[in-house]
């Protein structure tokens, strides 16, 4: 199995090598102030943040209807839910568009009745981001839900707990270490996001184009910039891998 483990090895690892053999170390600084660089940076950071609390809001409830009720259709919910997993990205800013643009089925009452306009504007680049990273939380925290011990929860129950000071006091606690980790891969997710953005919220220097925008227009334009941001992007994920790893074997039943 030694060698086509190499070759497996060599094929994800030599395209990161000739990425950092290929950045202009000596120019790093002076690429990352650049004001455009420096938009873009600035935007992917906060709008990955606000994608990554609307995720927690939402998905956390989510996750808990999936792993603690049953009702006929659960399957095809849960189904529906992580189908942004593997839908093709662009697909899934199309599908915003179709949902939320002007002319869509839910945009043109938003316009109409509240003169609110979503596509190509920043809140569109939350919406595309929260859309395809709050699967990776769901999924998470719904396998934490399922493998947590419901027993403490009955005995809080049993000595005269709300179902609120449940979830708030035992089952949160008992699933943090899955939330933190969905949390940081929900916002890794939604700080490399590419398709989705630029299907339904454009590519706007300072308005919509975030760090992987700017990648794929530098590379047209200026090849050194965008190599910077690709290392910074890499970068991240390299320490959201490394920050979870341990937190991933920790979950294996295997271990």
């Amino acid at each position: 199995m030694l060698a086509p483990a190499l070759v497996g090895v060599a094929f994800l690892v030599l395209p990161l090598v000739g990425l950092l053999l290929r950045t202009p170390w000596s120019s790093m600084a002076r690429i990352l102030v650049a004001a455009d660089v420096t938009q873009a940076l600035r935007l992917s950071l906060w709008t990955a943040s606000v994608a990554t609390v609307v995720s927690v809001l939402l998905g956390v409830p989510l996750a808990w209807l999936l792993a603690r009720s049953q009702f006929p259709g659960i399957a095809l919910l849960r189904a529906l839910v992580t189908l942004p997993l593997v839908l093709p990205p662009v697909v899934g800013g199309v599908a915003l568009l179709l949902a939320f643009g002007r002319k869509g089925f839910v945009g043109q009452y938003l316009d109409q009745w509240f003169g609110i306009t979503l596509p190509f504007s920043t809140a569109a680049v939350i919406i595309a981001e929260t859309f395809v990273a709050m699967p990776f939380l769901i999924v998470t925290v719904e396998g934490a839900l399922r493998s947590a011990d419901q027993g403490y929860d009955e005995a809080a129950a049993t000595l005269g707990a709300s179902r609120m000071t449940v979830f708030r006091r035992v089952t949160l606690p008992l699933i943090a270490p899955s939330l933190v980790a969905g949390g940081v891969l929900c916002w890794a997710r939604a700080l490399g996001e590419f398709g989705a953005t630029i299907a339904f919220a454009g590519n706007f220097p300072g308005r919509t184009q975030t760090m992987p925008l700017a990648v794929y227009l530098a590379l047209e334009s200026d090849p050194d910039a965008a190599i910077a941001l690709s290392v910074v992007l890499l970068v991240v994920s390299v320490i959201v891998l490394v920050g979870l790893r341990d937190r991933w074997l920790r979950a294996s039943p295997f271990r």
